[in-house]
């Protein structure tokens, strides 16, 4: 099983915990929120787009043609399991993107798109089937407030740094980065702590004191692995 194939089947908090758990503090982006409540799942490899606030000669010379429009190159770059991951400092009174674009990205068979800022036709966006998490809704173009500046580079989005090739998982708990070094090996922990918590939660169902059942101890742990070996999991 791939990792991508592997995080599809976990939960962004077991993600979350298993890195704290390895060392990393900040893997969560707090702030962008699913467009579509139907279209939140999605793992993939990240794009990267990194912006800054408008500056009147760079934007003057894009206008002239004599600096390349990266916003339209950043979205030509995203391929089939990719996920665009823009970083735009929290800015919500522009948009990267619309449903056009949108369209677009679920056309060519990209993951999904996260954004630490916002979109245009955030209600046109929420009946398209493609994982969207952004933090606000405007008309006005992205070249009123940021310009793109950087693709496929180190960012930070939603106070999370963010690397080139890093895998970009997401629910309907938010959105976690993955170090890409880490990712096969991620997986396979994650997977793991899938099952024993889909165990644990049986027994407490089952009215297991939660004391010695969560966390585990040592008998719970090897009636979990009895549980495993005997459902062939």
């Amino acid at each position: 099983m791939s990792p991508s194939d592997a995080f599809a089947q976990v939960s962004v908090p077991t993600v979350v915990s298993t890195l704290w758990r390895k060392g990393f503090r900040n893997p969560l982006l707090r702030g962008p929120r699913p467009l579509n409540p139907t279209s939140v799942r999605f793992v993939g490899r990240a794009v990267t787009v990194r912006t800054i606030a408008v500056r009147e000669d760079l934007l003057e010379a894009q206008q002239r043609g004599e600096r390349p429009n990266l916003q339209a190159e950043a979205v030509a770059r995203v391929g089939a399991g990719d996920v665009l991951v823009v970083g735009m400092g929290g800015e919500n009174r522009t948009a990267f993107m619309g449903d056009i674009m949108t369209t677009h990205l679920l056309a060519k068979g990209a993951a999904g798109a996260v954004l630490d800022g916002g979109v245009s036709d955030a209600a046109a966006i929420s009946e398209i089937p493609f994982p969207v998490f952004c933090t606000g809704n405007a008309a006005t173009p992205l070249t009123s407030h940021r310009l793109v500046v950087e693709i496929d580079c180190p960012i930070d989005c939603a106070g999370v740094p963010v690397l080139p090739g890093d895998v970009i998982m997401g629910d309907a708990n938010g959105v976690v980065a993955i170090p890409a070094h880490l990712a096969s090996e991620l997986a396979e922990t994650c997977a793991e702590r899938e099952l024993l918590e889909e165990f644990v939660i049986e027994r407490v169902r089952a009215g297991a004191p939660l004391e010695g059942t969560y966390p585990p101890d040592e008998a719970t742990l090897a009636a979990f692995r009895d549980w495993r070996s005997d459902a062939g999991r």
